[in-house]
């Protein structure tokens, strides 16, 4: 993941917020993907080492960020009230949507979408299969994070 953020963005006052947000982020994914689990001290450790380092490095930027989590979250806050996600992905999605924020609407927007066209198949193949259980969403999450990163 560190390589792969260091070569697309380069050499940018941005790239070392990531790279510290990089480990708990990794943590995240093998949890979640073990024990459906996100915990919320790695999901706080994540907003804080790269949310306020881009802050101090893109104060212009800070409303449009918390824009984009708190609407991040008021949809995935839904999508829990109906059953649909875990409380843990909304968190997550909300920090990756700050994150995000800081990189602009486009790589918002990239990181929700990108997610949601990784797990769907796989939930889809799932239900064809007859297995009917929980999926986690963090690692989908992630990585449509990392992929709105490098690409915008």
């Amino acid at each position: 993941m560190a390589a792969v953020l260091a070569i697309a963005i380069g050499p940018s006052p941005m790239l070392p917020p990531y790279l510290l947000a990089a480990v708990p982020a990794v943590l995240l994914a093998v949890i979640d993907l073990r024990c459906r689990r996100l915990p919320d001290r790695l999901v706080g450790a994540v907003a804080v080492l790269a949310g306020a380092p881009l802050a101090v490095l893109r104060p212009e930027r800070i409303g449009p960020a918390v824009l984009a989590a708190g609407t991040v979250l008021l949809a995935y806050a839904i999508l829990v009230l109906l059953g649909g996600l875990g409380l843990g992905d909304a968190k997550l999605a909300a920090v990756l949507a700050l994150i995000l924020g800081f990189a602009g609407w486009p790589a918002v927007l990239t990181g929700v979408l990108a997610a949601h066209l990784i797990n769907g198949p796989i939930a889809l193949f799932l239900l064809v299969r007859g297995r009917r259980r929980a999926l986690p969403f963090g690692p989908a999450l992630l990585v449509g994070a990392l992929l709105a990163l490098t690409t915008a």
